[in-house]
């Protein structure tokens, strides 16, 4: 069954706050993130084009999106292993959604997971970046 497709965006929110809620410690939650993007479907190399690539990140980002404005689908992969988990959480929360809905939603997973806190700065506005280009893909579509 896929849990993407018969949640929505805030439910997957608050069913991503409930899992972080089980770690004690920010060891765990890291490690939780790496084994989530260990987890991402495969990503095609001949994806990986500077067309695809998300700007602002430290690490290697890239984000593919399709679909319509009625069900947009994205997938993404990083580099960096606790990025790709960060890619994880963000497509959970956002891919098979209609477009409206992913403009709509704020990531508020960020700050109830306490991320905000301990992400690097760099990692921070790597994950705003992605965020930004994948609503900006929704928006365009939704137009």
């Amino acid at each position: 069954m896929n849990a993407i497709a018969i949640t929505s965006a805030e439910q997957a929110q608050q069913d991503i706050a409930e899992e972080f809620a089980f770690f004690g410690d920010w060891t765990e939650r890291y490690q939780y993130l790496i084994d989530l993007g260990k987890q991402l479907p495969a990503f095609p190399e001949a994806w990986k084009t500077e067309e695809h690539r998300v700007h602002g990140c430290q690490s290697m980002v890239w984000l593919v999106p399709s679909g319509d404005a009625s069900k947009m689908h994205f997938e993404a992969i990083s580099d960096s292993a606790i990025v790709s988990g960060l890619i994880a959480l963000v497509l959970r929360v956002y891919s098979d959604r209609p477009a409206t809905e992913i403009v709509a939603t704020e990531p508020t997973f960020i700050g109830t997971i306490g991320l905000a806190k301990h992400l690097s700065p760099t990692r921070s506005n790597g994950l705003a970046a992605m965020l930004a280009k994948l609503k900006g893909y929704a928006a365009t579509a939704a137009s």
